[in-house]
């Protein structure tokens, strides 16, 4: 009977995995918690309305996806495809531009887990709630997951690779008066388009790729955008190409009068404060020793994909982010 292996996710990362433990001979089931495959990239309008900053992810009708309408993959789509999937030269969703759009992504996905045959095995709206050693069953692990009707039901594979992702749980630094703020503030895992920001006095913390992005899309709609970067020392001031931004340096506090004050010295008057500072790694579900996440750093892995007190039954595939996503994920998943 072939060996039964769980995989925590139908995004990028897991689709992958399950693709390659298929070739493999293995019986493979993969979990997802939503209502279709794709992960971050299934653009998802909603937001956390009642939560903008996120900050109970595991809140019922907490919203996963984290992406803005207009969002654009950052690299080509020469690198945006598996080693033996190109998406190089093909079209998907009638974007064909160098840099397509989540669409094109995400159709992208849906047509290798097709070709691959892991989209049969997906099971949509399955929420893993707990992942554990299974007492008595050797080096088998239990899997209890929630049906879309509440019920949770236990199952026992032999192995576990975890793909739950990581771009869906935000990162919220504190700031020293942040009590004092009667604005709004929201995290970009709540942005989906700049028109609520019309007119508005914006801060944005974070100017990595989202923050450049969300910046100057709402620029053209609010009022002044003003950036708070800590590595922005050589280029605080006017931004030239746009009439009403500026990059300051980090954000020092929130003044008793309610206004934002950056390392530099400037005070700036806002309406909403808009994070674009990340997210970090989030493991409900599993019940387990010995696994930590110190500094946003998820160990002790083994070439970030296995734990050594649990290897090689319980795996880890997509942790890494300084990279290129997808050829990453494949070569992790072949190993």
């Amino acid at each position: 009977m072939p060996r039964m292996v769980a995989v925590v996710g139908a995004g990028p990362a897991g689709l992958v995995a399950a693709r390659q433990l298929l070739r493999e001979g293995l019986h493979v089931a993969v979990f997802e918690k939503s209502g279709r495959a794709g992960g971050t990239w299934a653009y998802d309008p909603r937001a956390d309305a009642d939560d903008p900053l996120s900050r109970d992810p595991g809140a019922p009708g907490a919203v996963h996806g984290s992406l803005y309408a207009s969002l654009r993959t950052n690299l080509p789509r020469d690198l945006m495809g598996f080693s033996d999937f190109p998406m190089a030269g093909r079209v998907f969703a009638g974007d064909a531009r160098a840099f397509p759009g989540h669409r094109e992504v995400l159709a992208f996905l849906d047509a290798f887990a097709e070709e691959s045959g892991v989209a049969a095995r997906v099971r949509l709206r399955s929420e893993v709630v707990r992942v554990a050693p299974a007492l008595g069953h050797g080096e088998r692990w239990v899997v209890a997951w929630r049906r879309e009707d509440g019920e949770v039901v236990e199952e026992v594979f032999d192995a576990v690779v975890v793909c739950n992702g990581h771009w869906t749980v935000p990162m919220v630094p504190k700031i020293r008066g942040i009590d004092n703020w009667s604005g709004k503030q929201i995290h970009s895992h709540n942005y989906r388009t700049p028109e609520p920001f019309r007119d508005q006095n914006v801060v944005v913390v974070g100017f990595s790729a989202s923050g450049i992005d969300i910046a100057l899309e709402i620029s053209h709609f609010a009022k002044e955008v003003h950036v708070a970067d800590r590595y922005s020392k050589d280029r605080l001031g006017k931004i030239a190409l746009y009439k009403n931004v500026w990059i300051h340096a980090e954000v020092d506090c929130i003044q008793d009068d309610g206004k934002v004050r950056f390392a530099e010295g400037s005070v700036v008057a806002a309406d909403i404060i808009l994070y674009c500072t990340g997210y970090r790694y989030h493991f409900p579900f599993l019940d387990l020793d010995g696994l930590t996440v110190d500094d946003n750093r998820v160990g002790p892995l083994y070439k970030h994909v296995f734990p050594p007190k649990y290897a090689p039954n319980l795996s880890f595939v997509g942790l890494a982010y300084k990279t290129s996503e997808f050829r990453q994920r494949f070569f992790t998943a072949t190993g």
